[in-house]
């Protein structure tokens, strides 16, 4: 939660409207929502690192939680006009956070196959490793755009996710629908990051 508030007040100088670059006056309500889902995601961090055992209950409460402040910041920064580049930032931090430290609990409780869990953390790590080599060895960022295909995958993951942490009265439903389910959000994660080298070879070739 410290580094979280630290990365706050470094990127304030982002919080500027998208399409005017305006400095915006407060950080609204939207960057708050998306903050409430970090301090959730730095709780099953600080568990996990702590050596503690998740269960899948707490785990899906926080899973809930994530999935409803992530559609409403999104949808409070475009009706209130405050969508800004500290909200991307934010966004995409938590949503790292979040979804890798359930990645990682549902593969301690046993609950997520290891080739499957494998796919979801090279999902993950990948694209960070490209940002820090990228900023750090040629001292640019690198762009991530949005594409279909990205957002079948993260669909897929989340329902992926709810599957495996439903509560134990589904458990004939989640033991039908999680291995097709994680063949196709696997197909998907795989299919996803081609796309967006794609995206990003034709926005370099329209610059």
């Amino acid at each position: 939660m410290v580094w979280q508030q630290c990365d706050l007040f470094w990127h304030l100088g982002l919080n500027r409207a998208v399409h005017s670059g305006v400095l915006l006056p407060r950080v609204g309500l939207a960057n708050k929502l998306t903050w409430i889902r970090g301090f959730a995601a730095s709780y099953l961090l600080g568990r996990l690192f702590g050596g503690l055992a998740t269960p899948s209950m707490v785990a899906l409460a926080i899973f809930l939680c994530g999935i409803g402040t992530d559609i409403l910041d999104g949808l409070i920064a475009r009706h209130t006009g405050t969508q800004s580049k500290l909200g991307q930032i934010a966004d995409a931090e938590t949503d790292f956070c979040l979804y890798l430290s359930l990645t990682v609990i549902l593969l301690r409780n046993g609950v997520l196959p290891l080739l499957f869990g494998w796919v979801m953390l090279l999902r993950f790590l990948i694209p960070c490793v490209v940002v820090l080599l990228s900023y750090l060895t040629f001292a640019r960022p690198v762009y991530f755009g949005s594409t279909t295909w990205g957002k079948y995958a993260g669909l897929a993951q989340c329902l992926s996710f709810l599957v495996l942490l439903a509560p134990a009265p589904f458990s004939m439903l989640t033991h039908l629908l999680s291995i097709p389910l994680l063949i196709v959000t696997s197909c998907l994660l795989i299919i996803a990051p081609v796309a967006q080298i794609t995206h990003m070879r034709m926005r370099r070739g329209e610059g």
